[in-house]
């Protein structure tokens, strides 16, 4: 039987298996009297990366019975993770769900999004199945609302609005892009679209391959990622109600007073919370890349959507008072910061 400190003395093993203690024949509620005698008594140690599992055995050696210290074999499967090939089958789900962009090219980037995420999602849940736990289990179910939100968001209104009908099949959506064009696209969103869900990946592959982690990030990140989903769920809203009031009208009501572009903002509030899962397992720095790439880029995609929408609306309200004082007090993204304009930043083209 192990006594010793098993972080110190045994350094270069991951796992220990020892046995057994008998739990001295009787345990309470899953207290042994063993405890007051071996530093590990029954069950799982951990720490760091190291893992030490004591057996209590069978039978009996001083008195002839086992007071609630049931007999226990135990069988352990070591699996090996491989990040690597999940980060393959992650594209592949990506490619395969973004691929609606074959369809309609805007696809790419509105419900192959959207849908894309949701099946990224439970791709990750099925993969790490078995060290899933409640937070971990409810990021996954986080991104998975708001991949369908978005994707039936974007489905019905394509179905009820003129406007966007018009983007998706007009004139200009008819010219057939270079397949090279497609093709790049199309890689590129399946990329970004697994680099934002990365975070979630890594924690878990960490830490099932057993590597320290840290719960309070995950929790965190559940909770701003749970609020991103409610923030742009009350902005799709707000605007649709506004807009049947009068579709004329720039909407400058409920959170569109906190920033012009709330929908966009709720979409960095979720992904900086999957970012923040990171610091909560002992990533390996391209780990770190990848997942920074992902945030970046998808920072990146709201502050574009966020120029071409101010350069839409400045030529649909730009003569309005009262749209010109409103965009003069509002910031156009991030509340609080007297960022009123990004026009001008032609980088953010995209």
């Amino acid at each position: 039987m192990l006594t010793y400190s098993f972080a110190s003395d045994c350094k270069d093993y991951l796992v220990t298996l020892s046995g057994h203690t008998h739990a001295m024949q009787m345990t309470f509620f899953g207290w042994s009297p063993s405890r007051l005698i071996f530093k590990q008594d029954k069950g799982l140690y951990s720490i760091d990366r190291q893992h030490l599992y004591v057996n209590i055995g069978l039978g009996e050696t001083i008195f002839p019975a086992r007071i609630f210290a049931r007999p226990e074999i135990t069988l352990i499967t070591l699996k090996k993770i491989n990040i690597m090939n999940d980060l393959l089958i992650l594209l592949a789900v990506s490619l395969a769900v973004s691929g609606l962009g074959w369809v309609y090219f805007i696809y790419f980037f509105s419900i192959g999004y959207g849908f894309g995420i949701s099946a990224l999602a439970i791709t990750i849940a099925a993969l790490y199945f078995d060290v899933l736990t409640v937070p971990t289990a409810l990021l996954c179910v986080v991104m998975f609302i708001f991949g369908c939100r978005l994707g039936l968001y974007l489905l019905t209104r394509e179905k009820r609005s003129p406007e966007y009908k018009k983007i998706l099949y007009g004139p200009d959506a008819a010219k057939k892009k270079p397949l090279p064009v497609v093709i790049v696209v199309w890689i590129f969103c399946a990329l970004l679209y697994v680099g934002q869900v990365s975070p979630v990946a890594f924690y878990l592959a960490n830490k099932a391959s057993g590597a320290p982690v840290n719960e309070i990030f995950p929790w965190i990140g559940v909770v701003m990622m749970a609020a991103g989903v409610v923030l742009e769920a009350v902005a799709d809203a707000q605007k649709s109600a506004a807009k049947k009031v009068n579709k004329n009208r720039f909407v400058d009501t409920g959170v569109y007073r906190l920033v012009r572009c709330p929908n966009y903002l709720g979409e960095l509030v979720i992904w900086t919370g999957s970012f923040i899962v990171c610091f909560g397992a002992c990533c390996a720095w391209w780990q770190w890349v990848i997942a920074a790439i992902g945030y970046i880029g998808i920072v990146y995609v709201m502050f574009s959507g966020a120029r071409r929408l101010e350069i839409r609306q400045n030529l649909t309200y730009g003569k309005d008072p009262e749209y010109q004082a409103y965009v003069k007090k509002t910031p156009i993204l991030l509340p609080f910061v007297p960022i009123y304009s990004v026009e001008k930043h032609k980088w953010l083209q995209a």
